[in-house]
């Protein structure tokens, strides 16, 4: 979920981030508040593991499945509730809700796999393999300048 959520706000959503808006932080200070972002990925980390282990979601396609509707009724819920109330731009919205519909579900997959009783082992060099293709595609999208590298 980390890579991918770099891949995104880095990555595809980051021109969104760069346009002036009164909702938004200024880019040094979001850049000092990355780790709270990731504590949030965390929590709800927790919540769908738990979730998933009550429930017996048991398995990747199952786990991709529930992580996706969970995701999509949650995050679509707070981005209408953002848009009805906030200045927040409907493109970062929308971002925000492809990209985190697709984080839980991309959890749940791999939660389901560790509850199937697949190898953790494998499903470690899985997970690091992905996050390291996902760190290298944004890399190279920064540098080909077709995502902005934000300079601090």
């Amino acid at each position: 979920m980390l890579g991918l959520d770099f891949f995104l706000h880095a990555g595809l959503l980051a021109s969104l981030y760069l346009r002036p808006s009164p909702f938004l932080l200024p880019p040094l200070t979001a850049f000092q508040l990355i780790p709270i972002g990731y504590f949030s990925i965390l929590l709800v980390t927790i919540l769908l593991f738990w979730l998933m282990s009550r429930l017996n979601i048991i398995g990747s396609r199952k786990g991709f499945v529930f992580g996706l509707k969970l995701s999509a009724l949650a995050w679509g819920s707070f981005a209408l509730g953002l848009f009805s109330i906030s200045t927040a731009d409907s493109g970062l919205l929308a971002g925000w809700f492809l990209g985190q519909s697709a984080e839980l579900a991309l959890g749940g997959a791999v939660i389901g796999s560790g509850l199937a009783g697949e190898s953790l082992k494998r499903l470690s060099v899985q997970v690091t393999a992905l996050i390291i293709v996902l760190v290298v595609v944004t890399v190279v999208l920064q540098t080909l300048g077709l995502a902005p590298a934000v300079r601090l």
